[in-house]
């Protein structure tokens, strides 16, 4: 068995991480922009001297959750065409396009004037986002051997903070200096010079000419067999395994997407707080949150492959693992109730450090239990499912919140993540790969027929 040598491969980690961080960027401008008084106006259709009345902007919340519904219609779409399409034309190729998009429609809601032209522009940006995460874990897939994936998944994951942390201390900046239009320019631009530092620096492992011999035979050392077919999504749905995978996101994706979009609201807007934020005051909030967000990210994915090289089976590992992210994020329903915006923050940071810890040993299932072959269109099929979860909760968010407040919604994240594990675990009490001769059984039997 070949042993360690080179460290090439954490270099394609830090390259996914650069994207990750801006893909969130991208995607989390929109709920601090959304407390800007005078971008809810303009999306209102109403003159910067109109009164925006309480009346006004629970109709703005309500909007505002539709428009958050078809960016997540579009990822779900986009999800299972990003699987399909990166593995037939390969990451390097398939990322590219994803980025183009999604940069292209972040620029173009710059120039939206109404509730009509956001909605149109952040479904375009929720397609070409979609590429983001199938693109990564085959990345990750091709360059790490099974036992380390966890870990690198929850590297390249902890971008995700980075990008929120970054948007909570920039936009807000430059909203208030150059209007909120301006958001849209600059994180748009970002993504262009993402574009091209992932079209000069990727290729596979086997292309790399930085990439020693030795690191490749490592690799490779734990390397499972290739499947040399295209398998399609309606055979992937027919493994128990897939569904695993897709219900863990259908239950978790939906609640991450609740804290990108609404935390900023929640605390512009609840008067139960002792002290509201705004533009001026979300940046050090916003930072502790996702920095321990990053810290549970590694962590959760260290932790997993620690289990494992004490000698845990890859299922006890993971679901382990799972097990203590989903208890961390039980506490979360009294953020709603407490008057302190100091707990609230803990509260909140805790269960979005679970969650990251969660999704980075949730990606690493699509790598641990299909073919790298499939590992993209695997992960396509349980993002669409996750995005189908957001865009349920997204379409209820805004009228739930404006009757009842935010109790409700954090109720339901409190409880989603164990009722998932339990889910999990009775679909597949043992995580068993698909192995490459069934995937190839299968299709000589289904091509005779």
């Amino acid at each position: 068995m070949p042993t360690t040598s080179g460290r090439f491969r954490w270099r394609i980690v830090a390259l996914l991480f650069l994207a990750t961080t801006i893909n969130y960027v991208d995607r989390q401008v929109l709920s601090f922009t959304m407390t800007d008084e005078l971008f809810r106006k303009e999306m209102l259709e109403m003159t910067p001297e109109t009164v925006l009345t309480k009346e006004a902007t629970d109709r703005f919340k309500v909007l505002y959750g539709d428009v958050d519904a078809a960016f997540k219609f579009a990822y779900a779409i986009g999800f299972l065409l990003a699987g399909w399409l990166i593995d037939r034309i390969g990451t390097r190729r398939g990322f590219s396009l994803g980025i183009l998009v999604w940069s292209i429609a972040a620029i173009l809601t710059t120039f939206v004037n109404n509730i009509a032209g956001l909605r149109w522009t952040r479904a375009l940006l929720g397609l070409g986002e979609s590429a983001n995460f199938p693109s990564s874990i085959k990345t990750i897939a091709e360059w790490f051997p099974r036992r380390e994936r966890s870990f690198a998944n929850g590297l390249f994951n902890a971008g995700a903070n980075v990008g929120i942390i970054l948007t909570a201390l920039a936009v807000p900046y430059l909203i208030l200096q150059f209007g909120w239009r301006s958001s849209f320019l600059v994180t748009g631009v970002l993504g262009f010079g993402l574009l091209f530092f992932w079209w000069s620096m990727y290729s596979k492992p086997e292309r790399s000419p930085k990439l020693s011999p030795d690191e490749l035979a490592y690799i490779r050392g734990y390397e499972e067999k290739a499947v040399p077919i295209k398998v399609s999504w309606g055979r992937l749905l027919g493994y128990k395994q897939t569904w695993a995978f897709a219900v863990g996101k259908f239950m978790a994706d939906p609640i991450w997407w609740f804290y990108m979009s609404w935390l900023p609201d929640f605390f512009n807007s609840n008067d139960a707080l002792d002290q509201k934020l705004d533009l001026k005051s979300f940046g050090v909030p916003f930072l502790i949150i996702y920095v321990v967000s990053d810290a549970g990210s590694v962590f959760f994915g260290w932790l997993s492959t620690q289990f494992m090289s004490w000698g845990w089976s890859a299922n006890r590992a993971r679901k382990t693992t799972m097990l203590i992210c989903a208890l961390c994020v039980v506490p979360i329903f009294f953020a709603a109730q407490t008057h302190s915006l100091t707990i609230a923050i803990a509260l909140i940071s805790l269960a979005t450090a679970a969650h990251q810890g969660w999704s980075a040993n949730m990606y690493t299932f699509a790598s641990d239990l299909f073919p790298k072959n499939v590992v993209a269109s695997v992960t396509g099929i349980g993002g669409m499912f996750g995005a189908v979860g957001g865009i349920l909760l997204a379409l209820l968010a805004g009228r739930i919140i404006t009757a009842f407040g935010y109790l409700p919604m954090f109720i339901v994240a409190s409880c989603s993540y164990l009722i998932a594990l339990i889910i999990i675990h009775l679909v597949l009490p043992k995580l068993e790969p698909v192995r490459p001769e069934e995937l190839l059984n299968e299709y000589s039997t289904s091509s005779k027929r």
